[in-house]
């Protein structure tokens, strides 16, 4: 029989509720009591199950077990193995990437989105002297697909042209991210033979497509664990493990979209079927992502906050306006309905960076704690330009070109 969602869990879903409740739970635990806090994230699991061990020559995943390991590597494989099938369907034959001249003004603005904020913080680290602040520069290049749909629907009103150019930039924007994560934050210094469990792995994945096997979670098992143990035991970053997974998946070779409102039956591919089965799961463990990384005091707060806040606010404003601007004057049209004036719009919604942000800033300062906390402070403030986006939406009236499109 297929499952049916609540009401109530598809409004917690659309609206990013469990996401939004674990930043405020974690923010108010750490400010009344953060060694609490600390202590309960990074409790030592072994204590609890001492059968973890070493596995063969690799590391002691024992001794690195606690809830935020479990979160942040565990986890967060899941949450980036949703946002590698986005971009494999883009990729099929219907999809957003294909053909790439469908494409080329928001990849132009994706580009502009990313390289704009590396500016503006080197930039600003430059003129405030903290070249110790330079590893943070990956932190203010990715957009929270969830949020960013989110704001753009109540910016531009449902069905506009500009919601799915934002998306199509969010989905591109965080493939970038990910390439940045997997080759210039390392969780130590990589170990590169290790990584080569990553092959068995893909070689897996690519006999269950090639034997024409439909389901999912047989890619996870006998892809994804080597995929994992391979990045892990190479201190690379094995969150990043199902993206070389997902794409061997077969699919119906259509896009059916992100945020596209799900049939109840399970879809018969398994592309399909491993974002049916794991988007739940997903949207509602954001929660305990949130939680195990958004706890930072307040005092926290420093230079580097606002650097942070100013390159995603100010550099993805000006880069994805600038990038895909110049791409219409120069042939590669906006999508028919939009203008500069959404454009605009799109790139201020596009600097909302809370749940990458998080996580690479979490990357970038590693080993220490008081950076780390300054840099998550300005990704979480990343939220505020929530209200003047909406504002500057209404002011420039830009849901009025999606009601003339429509009549």
């Amino acid at each position: 029989m297929a499952r049916r969602n609540l009401p109530i869990v598809n409004l917690l879903q659309e609206f990013s509720i469990p996401l939004i409740i674990g930043v405020v739970a974690a923010l108010a635990f750490a400010n009344v009591d953060y060694e609490l806090y600390e202590s309960i994230i990074r409790f030592p699991l072994r204590e609890l199950l001492p059968q973890f061990a070493r596995f063969g020559g690799g590391p002691d995943l024992g001794n690195e077990m606690t809830p935020h390991f479990l979160v942040n590597d565990v986890f967060m494989a899941l949450f980036f193995g949703v946002a590698a099938k986005e971009i494999t369907e883009s990729c099929l034959p219907g999809g957003a990437l294909n053909p790439i001249h469908r494409a080329v003004n928001p990849l132009l603005g994706t580009l502009g989105g990313v390289l704009g904020p590396i500016v503006i913080y080197f930039s600003l680290n430059a003129a405030m002297g903290k070249t110790e602040w330079s590893g943070g520069w990956g932190i203010p290049t990715a957009t929270d697909i969830a949020l960013a749909w989110l704001l753009a629907r109540a910016a531009f009103g449902k069905g506009h042209p500009a919601v799915s150019f934002l998306l199509l930039l969010a989905v591109a924007d965080d493939a970038i991210g990910l390439v940045i994560i997997a080759l210039f934050y390392p969780v130590a210094n990589p170990e590169w033979l290790q990584a080569l469990w990553i092959i068995p792995g893909m070689l897996a994945a690519f006999a269950l497509r090639r034997a024409g096997v439909q389901k999912w979670s047989l890619y996870l098992l006998l892809g994804g664990i080597p995929a994992w143990y391979g990045l892990y035991s190479a201190h690379l970053h094995p969150a990043l493990a199902l993206v070389f997974i997902v794409p061997f998946m077969p699919s119906a070779k259509s896009d059916q979209g992100l945020f596209v409102e799900e049939p109840d039956a399970v879809p018969p591919f398994a592309l399909e079927q491993f974002e049916h089965r794991i988007k739940l799961p997903v949207d509602f463990g954001l929660f305990f992502f949130a939680f195990a990384n958004a706890g930072v005091v307040f005092s926290s707060v420093n230079e580097l906050t606002w650097i942070v806040l100013l390159s995603l606010v100010v550099g993805k404003t000006c880069g994805v306006s600038l990038f895909s601007g110049l791409g219409a004057k120069l042939g590669a049209p906006l999508p028919q309905g939009m203008n500069l004036k959404h454009l605009m719009v799109a790139g201020g919604i596009a600097s909302l960076g809370l749940t990458v942000a998080l996580f690479v800033s979490g990357q970038a300062f590693r080993l220490e704690g008081e950076l780390q906390g300054a840099a998550k402070m300005g990704a979480l403030f990343s939220f505020s330009i929530s209200l003047p986006v909406l504002y500057f939406a209404r002011v420039l009236k830009v849901k009025q070109q999606e009601n003339l499109a429509e009549d």
